[in-house]
């Protein structure tokens, strides 16, 4: 599933090409998780504005006059990418939705359907509003202190790995990257969330932004097939520590790593190196 960092990744290979961009066309697949909400054909016309992200979700200002607030809030889904095209040229089978536009195709390809392309009048407004409303704290909010993490974290009787995930408290985290900042933080994801001292707590938010702004630099990860629009491949998941590594020897102490499962989601990590 493309996570935070690779949904940033893809913010901003089609923010500079599609910053202004007026659109042509706009064209409907197979459905997706929820409907669009507005005639394809009302899409034409309208310039897209500066794309920005919240959570794991993009936000296209598609604007008729420079006040108009709406737009359409898109969600890659499990296996969704966008990719920008030159030119128009014939979907596939797992080719969505596309916008066409005077500086090129987007076209979003999602073999699963569990995207979501939805259009809102604002993005303070429903359904954009209800959609956002649950997200935690950006990791790099100047307002997420490590005194608020804690204090939030304290609220948490569940292992310190799914709430990291279950993104109420902060976004971001997906499970490759809660495994590696736990790890870089040396504490067990077993560990009640509620359990973490203040000391602890800091040194773990600090980790989730270091493991998050570094594989921001190398493009996210590809784990299976995730490209950002222009087609480039995250490189992050080759420097995983413990992600993927069962079995291997741990590189700090040479102990051998563990997976477990938490959750329905495989958690990686070293018994040695981190401590309940």
């Amino acid at each position: 599933m493309p996570e935070l960092p690779e949904v940033e990744v893809t913010r901003r290979s089609i923010d500079g090409p599609l910053r202004g961009a007026r659109v042509r066309n706009a064209r409907l697949g197979k459905p997706l998780r929820w409907p669009l909400g507005i005639d394809p054909q009302q899409l034409q016309g309208r310039t897209i504005g500066p794309i920005v992200r919240r959570g794991k979700y993009l936000w296209l200002p598609l604007q008729r006059a420079p006040a108009d607030g709406a737009g359409i809030l898109l969600h890659l889904g499990m296996s969704g990418s966008l990719a920008l095209l030159p030119d128009e040229r014939p979907p596939g089978p797992h080719d969505h939705f596309d916008l066409d536009t005077d500086r090129g195709l987007l076209r979003l390809t999602d073999p699963r359907r569990f995207g979501a392309v939805v259009w809102s009048n604002a993005l303070n407004e429903d359904p954009a509003a209800k959609l956002l409303g649950g997200l935690g704290a950006e990791p790099f909010d100047p307002a997420l202190t490590p005194a608020s993490f804690h204090a939030a974290l304290q609220r948490r009787r569940s292992p310190i790995k799914s709430v990291l995930l279950a993104g109420d408290l902060i976004v971001g985290a997906g499970n490759i990257y809660a495994c590696e900042a736990l790890f870089l933080a040396g504490i067990d994801p077993r560990l009640a969330a509620d359990r973490l001292s203040r000391p602890r707590a800091e040194r773990l938010l600090g980790a989730l932004r270091q493991t998050l702004a570094r594989a921001l630099e190398l493009g996210g990860s590809t784990l299976r097939d995730f490209r950002d629009a222009h087609g480039s491949s995250g490189a992050y998941q080759l420097q995983a520590a413990v992600y993927g590594r069962a079995g291997q020897p741990c590189g700090t102490c040479g102990t051998a790593l563990r997976r477990i499962v938490q959750a329905q989601r495989s958690s990686y990590f070293c018994p040695r190196c981190q401590r309940r």
